[in-house]
C-alpha cells in the first residue's frame, strides 16, 4: 500500500507533541519541565510498523493459499515461460538489503554524506526493481500470457501486482526519509531511518517467498 510508512508516522506525529524520541522505558504520558509532552517514544514507531507488517502478512498469506488451492482444483492450470528478468530483479533487491544497511550504519555513526550516498543507491534499486517487474509482464504479454489467460497467469499478475504497489510505498518512505527537514520534524532522522529499514528488509524478503512460490508452482 503506497504511502503506509509516511502517512502512520504523519498519524503519529499530528497527535503528540515536538521533541526528540524519549528513552527507552519512557511511558507515553510523561511530561517535560514545562509540563508538555515529551514527544512520542520511539517503540510507538516499531508498534506502528509490526501491525502494519502483521496486516500485510496476513493478506499475502490468503493469496498464497489461494494459489495453492486453486492450483490442485483441475488440470486447467498451463504453465509459462518464467521471465529471466525476475532473476535479476531478485538480485537487485537482495543487492538493496545490504545497502540500506549500510546506510543505516553510516547514519548511526553521524556520517551524512555516506547516508545520503548509500540511501540514494537503495532507492535506485528499488525503482529499477520496479521497473524490471513492468519489462517481465511484457515479456509474458508478448508470449501472449495475460492475466486472464490462466488461473497460473491470473496469481503472477496479481502477485507482483501486490507486491510491487507495497515495494512503490517503501519507495515513497525512502524519498521521505531523504527530502524530510529534521530540524523541524516530531520525529528523529535515526528513528524514521530504522522504521523504512525494518519494512525495506520485508519487502526483500517477502519477494523471496513470492518468487519461489512463482516459479515453483508455476
Amino acid at each position: 500500500m503506497p504511502g503506509t510508512i509516511t502517512d502512520e508516522i504523519e498519524i503519529i506525529d499530528a497527535g503528540r507533541g515536538g521533541g526528540n524520541d524519549v528513552p527507552a522505558g519512557g511511558d507515553d504520558d510523561e511530561r517535560g519541565p514545562g509540563g508538555g509532552p515529551r514527544g512520542t517514544p520511539q517503540r510507538a514507531y516499531f508498534t506502528v510498523i509490526q501491525l502494519g507488517l502483521a496486516g500485510i502478512i496476513m493478506f499475502f498469506m490468503a493469496l498464497t493459499s489461494s494459489f495453492l488451492v486453486r492450483k490442485g482444483l483441475g488440470n486447467d492450470w498451463v504453465a509459462f515461460n518464467f521471465p529471466r528478468i525476475l532473476w535479476v530483479n531478485t538480485l537487485l533487491l537482495l543487492a538493496s538489503s545490504f545497502t540500506i544497511r549500510a546506510a543505516r550504519r553510516h547514519l548511526h555513526d553521524n556520517e551524512q554524506a555516506a547516508f545520503r550516498r548509500w540511501w540514494g543507491v537503495t532507492t535506485v534499486l528499488g525503482t529499477a526493481f520496479l521497473a524490471g517487474q513492468l519489462i517481465a509482464w511484457r515479456q509474458l504479454a508478448a508470449q501472449g500470457v495475460f492475466l486472464v489467460t490462466n488461473p497460473s497467469s491470473s496469481f503472477f499478475y496479481v502477485l507482483t501486482a501486490a507486491h510491487g504497489l507495497h515495494l512503490l510505498g517503501g519507495i515513497v518512505a525512502l524519498l521521505f526519509v531523504s527530502s524530510r527537514n529534521w530540524r523541524r520534524s516530531r520525529i528523529s532522522q535515526v528513528t524514521a531511518t530504522d522504521v523504512a529499514s525494518i519494512y525495506w528488509h520485508f519487502m526483500d524478503g517477502l519477494w523471496v517467498f513470492l518468487f519461489a512460490l512463482l516459479y515453483l508452482g508455476r
